[in-house]
């Protein structure tokens, strides 16, 4: 894969700075802004027309596909209607076709299963309002329509859409609950992560403490932003990473394949009914394996 950075002033379209830069047709760029190529200060740049500030990476990889096709893998739909789908997603899975992964996400079986889908991210990337990483489990929500889409979006830019994630962090936090208010931007020295930056982009994490194992605490965070890795880049700045994190962490005790890291609550206002709804994900066995023995080893 290669990238390509560049630093926009604010002044221009992405295609058309990007277009000038690379001396590729805009409709070339359109394409891969569509295919989630292009992101702005660690975000995926989501239309053409967007103006762009900052850092400004293209990233180029031959085998990423056209369009998503349906393929027929199992998934947890938590809830559906003609508008929404909420989806418990399992760990491992990627939740769109992107950069060496082509096939087999949650977008995949989402096609396969839901005819409906929000077209507003592109042919790669329908229904999609926000994701999870790849190995982070639980509840994501799907827009069946462009206005289902909207104001999903807008809940979660404007802060009434309740995002809650239960995590078994490394160490023991001091403090019961708190907030971390810390900017976000893609890391200097390593492409593929994030780091907090000053440059950055705001990203407002808060913690409350739920369960605590001496070595290690069981704490739920709720988002009041959504940067790339923003839970683990957060736990990471305060000293107590995500257990099984290889990337922001170290390698675990308990021999796992991914992160403690699970979306278990979704608070949203349907976007027809204007009814309020919460959705809930058990955590999922391998996550709860580890809680109890580590509470066996507290209780002796």
């Amino acid at each position: 894969m290669d990238d390509y950075v560049f630093f926009a002033d604010g002044t221009e379209r992405a295609d058309v700075f990007l277009a000038e830069k690379t001396r590729w047709t805009r409709s070339r760029i359109a394409k891969l802004i569509d295919s989630g190529k292009v992101f702005c200060n660690g975000e995926p740049v989501k239309k053409a027309g967007e103006k762009v500030k900052g850092e400004v990476v293209l990233e180029i990889e031959e085998d990423v596909p056209i369009s998503a096709e349906g393929e027929d893998i199992p998934i947890d739909i938590v809830y559906q209607d003609k508008d929404i789908a909420v989806i418990n997603k399992p760990q491992g899975m990627v939740t769109h076709p992107c950069a060496g992964t082509p096939n087999g996400t949650l977008v995949n079986a989402v096609v396969y299963k839901i005819k409906d889908l929000s077209g507003i991210n592109g042919v790669l990337r329908p229904g999609i309002v926000h994701r999870l990483d790849k190995d982070t489990s639980g509840l994501i929500v799907i827009a069946k329509n462009d206005a289902a889409h909207n104001s999903l979006a807008k809940q979660i830019e404007e802060k009434t859409a309740g995002r809650h994630y239960l995590a078994l962090v490394t160490g023991n936090i001091k403090e019961d609950e708190g907030v971390i208010d810390k900017a976000i931007a893609r890391s200097k020295k390593d492409r593929k992560k994030m780091a907090v930056d000053d440059n950055g982009r705001r990203a407002v994490t808060h913690y409350f403490v739920r369960e605590r194992f001496g070595d290690y605490t069981l704490v739920e965070f709720k988002l009041g932003t959504g940067r790339t890795h923003q839970i683990r880049v957060h736990a990471k700045y305060i000293n107590h990473p995500v257990v099984g994190d290889s990337t922001y962490g170290k390698k675990d005790d308990f021999g796992l394949n991914g992160q403690l890291l699970h979306a278990f609550k979704l608070e949203l206002t349907h976007p027809k009914t204007g009814e309020r709804m919460t959705f809930y994900a058990p955590l999922p066995e391998y996550f709860e394996k580890v809680l109890e023995k580590l509470r066996k080893k507290v209780t002796g």
